[in-house]
């Protein structure tokens, strides 16, 4: 296994010798992806790749994931060792160092909305998102929470910090709550493919969690959900739900918080187009075009005007593990609500 702790890579890393850090990962990671395959030789060679990714500079770092020296040499998306190599990358230059250098388009979507999570503003110069997600945050993106605390801070010889997925985070604010009884009619449930794909882009956001969706207000869509029909929980601002429905995504090592915020934006645009396809069971496609086949592109006009109506309820359960989202989210103009349960030890 190629490690930091190798005498002689690590003395090659202290001599700023990093091509012959570069060349070996990539000969040790096409050495082992023909004899063990792929993921288990991203695993293999990930902490050398992490340190690469850290300390290099940007023009070399950037060629982990070149395909330049050859089969099996190159790092992907969901190579990671404290978390995927991207980020790592992304978190120590800025997009006007690593813009002309990298290459791939997967993980150059990827770093740029890292770097929009950053604080950084990519709306001009940079190449548009392909779903349209804007490549700056909105206001109710950034006021939830604090710039430092968005993305992991990674460690030089590999390790990360991050702050813990919990929603809610205590008792703050929360109050007895008798939710309604549970929705007992088939017209209680929304269907239709934009409903399908809002659930389905919040289920990729906590696949640990459960997602439903009921015609009605949240407290319903909890009722489904939680485990009494007494909870503690209240309401609270959507900027204040956004990030632990962002690092959601990020609580395994292979994704970041990037695939969070590109998660969510899809599942805030089919949301959105819900509310505005003439009824939530999104029949009547504009153009012969049958919705089933259709793809949200975030409008975010739509998104933002979304937001600002949204409603968000939040609750506690008497068992949690130490990631744990519990939020129900209500578009009163759609007359649907939708909502995230789950837990997950570490």
């Amino acid at each position: 296994m190629i490690t930091y702790e190798d005498g002689r890579l690590r003395a090659l890393a202290e001599d700023g010798r990093w091509p012959e850090l570069l060349a070996a990962y990539r000969q040790g990671r096409a050495a082992a992806v023909a004899e063990a395959g792929e993921e288990a030789a991203a695993a293999l060679t990930a902490p050398l790749g992490h340190l690469i990714a850290y300390a290099a500079p940007p023009e070399l770092a950037v060629r982990l994931f070149d395909r330049d020296g050859g089969a099996g040499t190159a790092a992907g998306v969901a190579d990671h060792d404290a978390g995927p190599l991207w980020e790592v990358l992304a978190t120590r230059h800025s997009w006007l160092r690593l813009a002309p250098l990298l290459g791939p388009a997967p993980v150059r979507r990827l770093v740029a909305h890292t770097r929009a999570l950053l604080g950084e503003d990519l709306g001009y110069g940079a190449e548009p998102d392909p779903e349209g997600v804007p490549l700056r945050l909105e206001p109710w993106e950034a006021a939830g929470w604090d710039e430092a605390a968005r993305v992991r801070e990674y460690l030089p010889g590999g390790g990360a910090r991050s702050a813990l997925l919990t929603l809610p985070a205590s008792r703050e604010g929360l109050g007895e709550v008798e939710l309604p009884p549970l929705a007992g009619q088939p017209g209680d449930r929304p269907d239709g493919p934009r409903v399908a794909r809002a659930l389905a882009g919040l289920g990729a956001l906590a696949p640990w969690a459960q997602t439903v969706c009921v015609r009605g207000r949240a407290p319903a869509a909890a009722a489904l959900l939680a485990r009494d029909r007494r909870v503690v929980g209240g309401y609270l601002p959507f900027a204040l739900a956004y990030p632990a429905l962002v690092r959601a995504a990020a609580v395994g090592r292979a994704q970041g918080c990037a695939h969070g915020r590109l998660g969510l934006w899809r599942a805030l645009a089919a949301m959105a187009g819900a509310a505005g396809s003439h009824g939530v069971d999104g029949r009547g496609a504009p153009g012969g075009q049958g919705e089933a086949d259709a793809v949200d592109t975030a409008d975010r006009g739509e998104v933002n005007a979304l937001v600002a109506r949204m409603r968000c309820f939040t609750w506690q359960e008497p068992s949690a593990g130490l990631h744990h989202l519990h939020v129900a989210l209500e578009d009163p103009v759609g007359g649907v609500a939708w909502a995230v349960s789950g837990s997950q030890e570490l």
